[in-house]
């Protein structure tokens, strides 16, 4: 831990150079600029963060959120192989706009999208040993103790009228990767791996169907416009909502003991998720579809958050016997898939396309529409996470 803390030390002064260049950087790339395609041996997670935090600085990178927190996840793993002080630096001076001195947080974490960033929480104690991460961290975990739940103890996407009653896939990312973290870093394990077991099984049993694949979302209480009347499932499957369960459900399997009770049943579920997604997988880009199913619709086209998403899920899975061996090729269709929609700008920065923004729940043609961006931190973190996974698969890596 002395080594970290001493890297946080020595990356400040890297960290202030590179925030007084990037303050004057547009915070996007030109959608239009001539791209190069660098050699085979580029290391894209340096090249990704270095060009990301060269356009964002801690201050404008955005507000405290998920899709920051994806990316910063993902920028840590990056550091974590590279020990480039710069990076840790980085993520803490962006975490310590929220947490004051004192380990307060102003949060309400009435949302379990506004947990996930918590991971960030749970790293920089672990790296740093300073307590007020804790005391941050530990507000989201008290928060679970009165946070509202389905009848057979899911937690509502959100505590607020819209979301009452729903399960969204999403939500499984959002908070159980967190959690199961959060009890090694603090000793809370028995009761953080028992609960993110059974969000992930509570989950998986109202949203997965015969296909394997998990529907976007479930209401309870059959009211909300999207559901179906009888089985309260929404109508699609939206691929980066699968993405966030595919990952949580690794992530959470990872943490959990060998003889855990719900181990048996959340493999299970992987099991018939990978399935499914072998068979869905676009043969010809080796990515997978916006509405995962539906890839013969002339209108349909491939998305690059999910499709990391996936990746890495099959990957990791396989790895860790999860699922059969043969999904790791599986997992290198998909990352080579994803790895022709990175490039080098003019600028010499990375553009990262057909990342679909975020959504909330809808039909076919809802998804479909949904605008398609370049850079977007959705896409940034899965590649991240990926790529750390995959980056020794490739022909020609470092």
């Amino acid at each position: 831990m002395s080594r970290l803390r001493a890297a946080l030390t020595a990356g400040a002064l890297a960290t202030a150079s590179l925030l007084t260049v990037s303050a004057a950087t547009p915070p996007t790339a030109p959608r239009h600029s001539s791209v190069t395609r660098p050699a085979a041996a580029t290391d894209w997670s340096v090249a990704m963060v270095d060009s990301t935090t060269a356009r964002f600085t801690p201050s404008t990178i955005g507000g405290w959120s998920y899709p920051v927190g994806l990316y910063l996840y993902g920028q840590y793993l990056t550091y974590l192989r590279t020990h480039e002080p710069r990076y840790l630096s980085y993520i803490k001076s962006y975490v310590d706009r929220f947490v004051h001195d004192d380990g307060t947080i102003d949060q309400n974490f009435d949302s379990l999208d506004s947990m996930q960033a918590g991971r960030l929480l749970v790293i920089l104690h672990h790296e740093t040993g300073e307590d007020r991460y804790r005391k941050a961290a530990k507000k989201i975990r008290d928060r679970l103790n009165s946070y509202p739940r389905t009848a057979d103890g899911g937690f509502w996407h959100a505590d607020t009228s819209s979301r009452a009653h729903q399960l969204w896939s999403d939500g499984v990312y959002m908070v159980n990767p967190f959690l199961v973290e959060y009890g090694k870093e603090f000793g809370d394990s028995a009761y953080a791996n028992d609960e993110a077991a059974r969000q992930l099984y509570v989950y998986g049993r109202h949203l997965q169907v015969p296909n394997g694949l998990l529907r976007h979302a479930y209401d309870e209480s059959k009211t909300v416009s999207w559901a179906d009347p009888r089985t309260g499932l929404a109508p699609e499957h939206w691929c980066r909502a699968v993405g966030w369960y595919s990952m949580a459900i690794v992530n959470v399997l990872d943490a959990l003991p060998t003889g855990h009770a719900r181990r048996p049943q959340l493999v299970g579920i992987l099991r018939d998720l990978a399935a499914g997604l072998e068979r869905y997988q676009d043969p010809g880009t080796g990515r997978w579809f916006q509405v995962i199913d539906k890839g013969s619709r002339s209108d349909s086209w491939t998305e690059t958050s999910c499709s990391s998403m996936f990746t890495y899920a099959l990957s990791r899975g396989a790895q860790q016997g999860y699922v059969d061996a043969h999904y790791r090729s599986v997992a290198r269709r998909g990352y080579e898939g994803v790895l022709a929609k990175v490039s080098l700008g003019s600028d010499g920065r990375t553009n990262l396309t057909d990342i679909s923004i975020g959504t909330n729940v809808g039909d076919y043609d809802f998804y479909i529409a949904r605008p398609r961006e370049t850079n977007d931190f959705h896409g940034l973190g899965a590649f991240l996470i990926m790529n750390e996974q995959l980056r020794t698969e490739r022909p020609g890596s470092g």
